[in-house]
């Protein structure tokens, strides 16, 4: 749908992109945001962002063949009590038996954000180094400062937590579709409540987004 050479590899070149609409800001640049065919990321999904099931328009890449892993047999519970219920053989890819904890945590991070589309996100210019000022009023009392990069830390795992909600509720299973959409209307209500903050944003696209008419 787009030639720009910067939405390469990016959600505005693939071919999972869908049900796209344009949007004029303020500055007059068109943004254009829509679906993913794989509900990789909920709505609304805008053309700057990424995932790890990328799919060039036009083109298909097939799976690369897997190396052979090396297995190794954990003892089946029938065979050391003696038992005679079939148990399933649980078989442990080598590699994991040699991780340790440290390891495999990263490991699962890496997993975890590939899966989601969670990138880093960057702090604007102009706030870096700044400080949020909170003014009692109440004479005789101290002010409260806070590095705005803290407080924006926080923000931003306040975003990608309300993005796995989203997600776990779009693919609960006992939800019904009725469920379903009063939920996402409170996550979407939250997200309207905190576009304030995208203010900090570097890329406003990486910012909150509510309902229509949100400030």
């Amino acid at each position: 749908m787009s030639d720009r050479p910067d939405l390469e590899g990016r959600c505005g070149t693939c071919a999972r992109f869908v049900r796209v609409v344009e949007t004029v800001d303020e500055n007059g640049e068109v943004k254009r945001h829509g679906d993913c065919l794989l509900g990789v990321w909920p709505s609304p999904l805008f053309e700057t962002s990424t995932c790890s099931q990328y799919q060039k328009r036009g083109t298909f890449t097939p799976r690369a063949p897997e190396r052979p892993r090396r297995m190794r047999r954990a003892i089946s519970p029938s065979h050391s009590t003696g038992g005679n219920v079939p148990r399933a053989e649980l078989v442990i890819p080598e590699e994991l038996l040699d991780m340790d904890a440290d390891e495999f945590r990263e490991v699962l991070r890496d997993v975890i954000r590939e899966e989601l589309g969670v990138k880093e996100v960057e702090l604007g210019g102009r706030w870096q180094g700044g400080e949020v000022v909170m003014k009692p009023g109440k004479e005789g009392t101290a002010e409260k400062r806070v590095p705005i990069e803290a407080l924006f830390r926080k923000i931003v795992g306040i975003r990608d937590k309300l993005r796995v909600l989203e997600q776990k509720v779009n693919a609960h299973p006992k939800l019904s579709d009725e469920e379903k959409v009063q939920m996402q209307q409170y996550i979407t209500s939250c997200y309207g409540s905190l576009t304030t903050f995208n203010v900090l944003f570097a890329d406003r696209a990486d910012g909150f987004v509510g309902q229509k008419g949100d400030d």
